[in-house]
């Protein structure tokens, strides 16, 4: 798709991405290379609708597969509508979260299985791949107590579950990072913020580049 770059940042709750993704967008965006940044779910209307509905708190009574569901719709159209264009225009795209995310919350955590939720992802995404993922390494705990500190995110839906669902899902990530190695590479995100920062800008550099 032209000389696009689609890049994806994935971790456990509590990790830091957004902040960190929001500084690299601006240094990308410095070099005066066309940059664009999303998220998912949501990143365009109708995703967003449909993270509103799965990150509800009142749905508690939401089905795993239900949820995996969603997760696809969404993704589908956030494709679609966003991130394939951008790509054909030759953008980098940097998107906070991916199918890794529902492989190891929905595959592995909710127990629906990792190949199971890839197939249903495969039919929403037609191969398309990141080109790159970077993993925010951050246990559960040190997550989670980052999120209670802070004070200033409210908790959603997947925050308020168990430790032992975010303890799956940090397991769930482990295994997709072993099935995908040549993808996805790690940073520390329990360093302080300024060196996961330049850590992981200097990942996005040399994979450009």
């Amino acid at each position: 798709m032209a000389d696009g770059v689609f890049i994806t940042f994935e971790g456990p709750e509590g990790a830091g991405k957004t902040t960190v993704i929001q500084e690299i967008h601006r240094r990308l965006a410095d070099t005066g290379r066309p940059v664009v940044l999303t998220r998912e779910p949501g990143g365009i209307r109708i995703a967003e609708k449909i993270r509103s509905v799965i990150l509800d708190n009142d749905h508690s009574e939401m089905d795993g597969r239900t949820e995996a569901l969603l997760y696809a719709a969404a993704r589908r159209q956030h494709l679609t509508e966003k991130v394939i264009p951008a790509l054909e225009d030759g953008a980098v795209v940097l998107c906070d979260r991916f199918v890794d995310s529902s492989l190891a919350y929905q595959g592995y955590a909710r127990g629906l299985g990792i190949d199971a939720v890839l197939a249903i992802n495969e039919f929403a995404i037609q191969g398309l791949m990141p080109d790159h993922t970077i993993f925010f390494d951050i246990t559960p705990k040190q997550g989670l107590a980052r999120i209670a500190a802070s004070g200033t995110r409210e908790q959603n839906r997947l925050d308020n579950e168990a430790l032992a669902f975010h303890e799956a899902v940090y397991e769930g990530y482990r295994i997709v990072r072993e099935r995908f190695p040549d993808r996805i590479e790690s940073v520390d995100a329990s360093a302080p913020l300024e060196t996961v920062t330049g850590n992981v800008w200097a990942k996005i550099v040399s994979f450009i580049s």
